[in-house]
């Protein structure tokens, strides 16, 4: 059995989640920073080996009317990227208003939300993640 891997796409950063080797439930994995999509590849592609991962399910954020905006373009180019480097299945999933719900998650758990962009961005790739695997 192998992973998904949930991916809260971010122009310096992307959080990530993993599923359970079951794919039931999502879990926030870790934060990493990059330079270019090259150094990002390489990054993803150590991850995919290790932890085992079959599918990838990449957040693209719309505008709350539904509508692209400069992140989605950006989502979207690295998807591309991605789907030429990596040769496995990719889902995208309406990721609107997931970081906040990440923050409403930190301040319940009471973790400050301030200098933890990091956390915020790999719990929107678990809750990313958790409404692939409950599709």
């Amino acid at each position: 059995m192998k992973r998904a891997l949930g991916i809260d796409f971010g122009d310096v950063r992307i959080g990530l989640a993993l599923s359970d080797l079951t794919k039931t439930i999502s879990k926030p994995f870790e934060t990493i920073k990059y330079t270019n999509l090259e150094d990002l590849s390489l990054q993803l592609k150590v991850i995919i080996e290790e932890k085992e991962v079959d599918t990838l399910v990449v957040g693209i954020p719309f505008n709350m009317s539904g509508k692209d905006t400069k992140q989605t373009v950006k989502v979207r180019e690295f998807v591309l990227f991605i789907k030429s480097i990596i040769s496995l299945p990719i889902h995208l999933i309406d990721e609107r208003l997931t970081s906040k719900e990440a923050e409403k998650t930190m301040h319940i758990l009471n973790i400050k939300t301030g200098h933890n962009k990091g956390t915020i961005d790999k719990i929107a790739a678990s809750i990313i993640l958790q409404e692939y695997l409950d599709s």
